[in-house]
């Protein structure tokens, strides 16, 4: 009898143990359906995830939006509702499997009905499952201007009347235009072919109602938490009016639940770590350090927002809290920021290799903290879409890069922030060498080849009055990859963390705006099934 008893306590331990391992391995393994295969979304996300030991289980590349088509949102349903069960959380872009990409949520031809149908679906993915979803879509955008089939093909040539129609409506909408610009606005109206206009407005309108209907679902419990990134933006125009007006409709949510924030690239990575906080039931202190200058009161460009209120929206939508003081952050937050407030591309001429003083007394600063084995991510904003030449010299002379946890300086600052923000509460859990790879390969993109090869080569097409080839390489792709990876090589042989790299530079959305940098030893495809 007694032995009898004994196996049955070894069976029971061992079906416990089974369940249990099951359980800690599904604890680790979060669904990701981002919002489009270029890397900021797709796979630096990933990436950053996996380096903190973290299994994320994507949809084949295939089905996801590209530059040359939309995502096969069908096939993406298809997925997400065969492998919910494998993971206890899924970050999900919305507009992947309703839209079929971001590109696709500005050019659709889909009706309301239709749209309303693919709402729905998420109320039955939540009664088939108790996995927690973790949503997010996007306020469509209002550019300057715009090239390279990425908006409605009429954008092209109107997309400057547009915006400016835009801004004029925004404040005509809240009563704060002057009569002068009523006249302007109904003049721009009036010259604005109706059909161009007309299609603009009523896509728009649909995202509009279709953003408050997610908005609803995070109330009802259908996602666990929801976010609408505001996508390239101004202090006035319709994406910051339309911002507004979900806000208010949406008053009773609280950040717990629902926030609306500014940028969409770093949603998913965002989103991805929240995630995690939330299931370890963890919550990291964060405190912003800006350089000297205008610092938090700087709106940069691509956004409505100044940075002192932007930023502490991003560090409660990772799943952190706002820390009052370096002494009391788990994470510090080093946000280089233009001093003067007015932020340019990387690719000005003002982008060259010596730091200001400001930037020297702020280094030194930092310097001290890492000294005192502070964990430090450094956002690098003084510049829109790449590195601030001159400062990340100087830190590199100082010999700080290896010190840092992360580097980010990619893109918008609202991007770069929120990357910086979930790389340094995902640091503890990342080991040292997977922190320096993550740092290389941001190294070579945003510095090396946004802030100088993407320059050099920009300068070339405007001498040779060839700039349209920026959006759109064509046949000359290898001729400029093979250009850009020169220019990249030769600054990583300059410097410590890079000169050893052995790394590949290609366009995958086949246009000088983004690059993808890789290490050649890193196995990207466990991921896909």
């Amino acid at each position: 009898m007694f032995k009898f008893l004994l196996k049955v306590f070894i069976v029971i331990n061992l079906i416990f143990f089974s369940i249990t391992q099951a359980e800690a391995k599904k604890s680790n393994t979060i669904l990701f359906i981002p919002l489009d295969n270029r890397p900021v979304c797709d796979s630096f996300s990933a990436q950053a995830m996996e380096s903190a030991n973290f299994t994320i289980l994507m949809p084949p590349d295939q089905f996801l939006a590209s530059r040359t088509r939309g995502a096969n949102s069908a096939e993406l349903w298809k997925w997400l509702e065969k492998n919910a069960n494998k993971a206890d959380s899924a970050v999900i872009s919305t507009d992947a499997l309703i839209y079929g990409g971001l590109v696709g949520s500005r050019t659709h031809n889909f009706t309301a009905a239709e749209l309303n149908d693919k709402v729905k679906r998420f109320q039955e993915l939540t009664k088939q499952t108790d996995i927690k979803i973790y949503g997010f879509s996007t306020i469509m955008r209002t550019p300057t201007a715009s090239f390279g089939n990425v908006e409605p093909t009429y954008y092209t040539d109107v997309g400057p009347a547009i915006f400016a129609y835009s801004q004029l409506y925004d404040k005509g909408h809240f009563r704060v235009d002057s009569f002068p610009e009523k006249i302007r606005r109904l003049t721009i109206e009036r010259n604005l072919r109706k059909d161009n206009l007309g299609d603009w407005l009523t896509r728009r309108e649909k995202n509009f109602e279709i953003n408050q209907k997610l908005a609803y679902l995070s109330r009802t419990g259908s996602f666990h938490y929801f976010a609408i990134g505001k996508d390239d933006n101004a202090p006035r125009s319709h994406t910051h009016m339309e911002g507004q007006l979900l806000a208010l409709r949406n008053m009773d949510l609280t950040a717990k639940d629902f926030q609306i924030l500014p940028g969409v690239d770093q949603l998913g990575l965002l989103l991805l770590t929240r995630s995690v906080m939330d299931n370890r039931n963890l919550k990291p202190t964060i405190y912003p350090f800006y350089v000297d200058g205008v610092g938090p009161n700087t709106i940069p460009q691509y956004s409505d927002m100044t940075l002192g209120k932007s930023v502490p929206q991003q560090i409660i939508a990772a799943g952190g809290i706002v820390a009052n003081s370096i002494a009391g952050a788990d994470i510090i937050l080093a946000l280089n920021t233009p001093y003067d407030g007015i932020m340019q591309d990387t690719t000005a001429p003002s982008n060259q290799f010596f730091a200001s003083p400001e930037n020297k007394r702020y280094i030194g600063l930092l310097k001290g903290l890492l000294l005192n084995n502070k964990s430090i991510s450094l956002a690098d904003i003084a510049y829109s879409n790449g590195a601030d030449n001159g400062f990340m010299n100087e830190v590199a002379k100082q010999g700080l890069l290896t010190k840092l946890v992360a580097y980010n300086g990619w893109n918008t600052a609202d991007n770069t922030v929120g990357f910086a923000i979930a790389q340094g509460i995902l640091a503890p859990m990342t080991t040292k060498d997977n922190q320096l790879q993550l740092m290389r390969e941001r190294v070579i993109d945003d510095w090396y080849y946004q802030a100088n090869a993407r320059r050099e080569i920009n300068k070339i097409l405007a001498e040779k009055q060839q700039t349209i080839y920026r959006f759109n390489l064509g046949s000359h792709a290898e001729q400029f990859r093979k250009e850009a990876f020169r220019i990249t090589k030769d600054l990583a042989a300059k410097y410590d963390l890079t000169e050893n790299t052995v790394f590949n530079l290609t366009f995958p959305w086949n246009r000088l705006f983004e690059a993808e940098v890789t290490d050649i030893h890193l196995d990207r495809n466990k991921r896909r099934k």
